[in-house]
């Protein structure tokens, strides 16, 4: 009987040994690269709160400068920013408090390099429009129509698309296209919401371009619940003309 044992257990060894002469390497290598992968996926995980946490300190460093009003701290914290933490959405944000920094200080034309940056660089498709936007006024206020065209032609379908008519209609203005002016001056006359302030600056813009804003009928809202795409839309748009107002 014993015998017999010894030769089912001699049988079954002989079957692992063989079953690993077979596998055995194979499966060490798939082990190793699972648990390479699973090191690897922390250690990107530990990277990217590390990178986190210490763009936002940079970040707020940029932020209690630009409240100071000490333009030379702002350029040099958007310019660590900009090198150390690229890849951040602190990168894009601080670009924005940069710029505006920047413009407040009278230093406009220092400002488009961060905006320009965030039009090109910034991962989210609403911070690329409102850096377009803000580049856009930079250069009309330098009289450079054309150009701040061409940068507002980039901005459309990013979410901001009353804004951006507002702003070419500006643009077509100081190029003496008042044709144009008035169709992108309705576009935005229609999109933005009847109750918002901002309405009645649109309004003299069409009037002084010899249109009845009451001609100007807004198309039916689609969407248009608290909680649509649309009305979300229009909120960040509000929102952003709070801050170019301020």
């Amino acid at each position: 009987m014993a015998s017999q044992l010894d030769l089912q257990e001699q049988e079954q060894l002989d079957q692992l040994r063989a079953f690993w002469n077979r596998w055995g390497n194979l499966l060490t290598w798939a082990l190793t690269l699972v648990l390479l992968a699973f090191a690897g996926y922390n250690g990107w995980q530990w990277w990217q709160r590390d990178q986190g946490q210490k763009a936002s300190a940079l970040h707020a460093e940029l932020e209690r400068a630009a409240q100071e009003g000490e333009t030379e701290r702002v350029k040099a914290a958007w310019s660590d920013l900009k090198a150390r933490y690229a890849g951040t959405a602190y990168a894009a944000q601080g670009a924005l408090v940069a710029a505006k920094a920047l413009i407040d200080k009278g230093q406009a034309p220092q400002a488009i390099e961060p905006l320009q940056w965030a039009a090109d660089a910034a991962r989210d498709e609403g911070l690329k429009a409102v850096a377009r936007l803000r580049w856009a006024g930079v250069l009309l206020d330098q009289a450079k129509a054309e150009e701040a065209l061409a940068v507002l032609d980039k901005a459309k379908g990013l979410g901001f698309d009353a804004l951006v008519e507002d702003r070419r209609g500006d643009a077509l203005v100081a190029l003496g296209k008042a044709d144009e002016a008035r169709e992108a001056f309705k576009a935005a006359y229609k999109a933005f919401p009847a109750d918002l302030d901002y309405r009645r600056l649109l309004e003299a813009k069409l009037m002084a371009l010899g249109v009845d804003p009451a001609t100007v009928v807004p198309p039916p809202a689609k969407d248009a619940g608290p909680g649509s795409k649309a009305s979300a839309d229009k909120a960040a748009q509000a929102t952003e003309l709070k801050r170019e107002m301020a």
